[in-house]
């Protein structure tokens, strides 16, 4: 006789796959706005169910924002998680989708998949959820880290330089990430009106 440890699949074992969620996901006939966190990168695509497996429609990973327009912060903060869910959605707008279901790991409110799925909303998409979920716009904007490195940098510049050292090696100073986030904000909105 066969335990039934055996018996369940290895990707419910490790804790890789939650098949019961999976499912109500699949069978919701959207496709799966997905949104998975690396150390240094986000990863955001739209993936279809087909009998065959999943299919990728649409996909957008956050080092995009450096390569293509200009971002010199971190790839993996609040800003970077709102500029990539705008890209992402728009995207998906251009594929055709306009609709889907957000499918993450872990979500609550103001975690860096809210900014993901406000950056999608606000590039058209249609996403089911709550009103009290979003980030502020101050957040979102990264303010909360511009004052960090002004207050920082009065108290201890050493530790200033250190935790800012990839901001300031580009270029950036830290203090000014809000003008900078509304600068690749526009920058993205641009391109693709233009592609559009």
């Amino acid at each position: 006789m066969i335990g039934k440890a055996v018996l369940t699949l290895k990707r419910m074992r490790l804790g890789l796959t939650d098949y019961r969620r999976r499912r109500k996901l699949i069978l919701s006939g959207l496709p799966r706005f997905t949104v998975r966190f690396s150390n240094r990168y986000i990863l955001i695509q739209l993936i279809e169910a087909r009998l065959g497996g999943d299919y990728t429609i649409a996909s957008f990973y956050s080092r995009e924002l450096s390569t293509r327009y200009g971002w010199k912060a971190s790839c993996i903060n609040t800003p970077a998680a709102y500029l990539s869910g705008l890209a992402a959605g728009f995207r998906s707008l251009k594929a055709g989708v306009g609709k889907a279901v957000l499918d993450v790991k872990r979500f609550g409110r103001g975690f860096r998949c809210s900014a993901v799925l406000k950056g999608a909303l606000d590039a058209g998409m249609d996403i089911p959820h709550g009103d009290d979920i979003f980030p502020s716009k101050s957040r979102i904007r990264g303010e909360h880290i511009a004052n960090y490195a002004a207050l920082l940098e009065k108290v201890n510049p050493e530790a200033y330089r250190r935790r800012f050292s990839s901001y300031l090696a580009k270029g950036l100073d830290p203090k000014d990430l809000p003008k900078h986030f509304d600068e690749v904000y526009r920058a993205i909105v641009e391109s693709f009106k233009k592609e559009g």
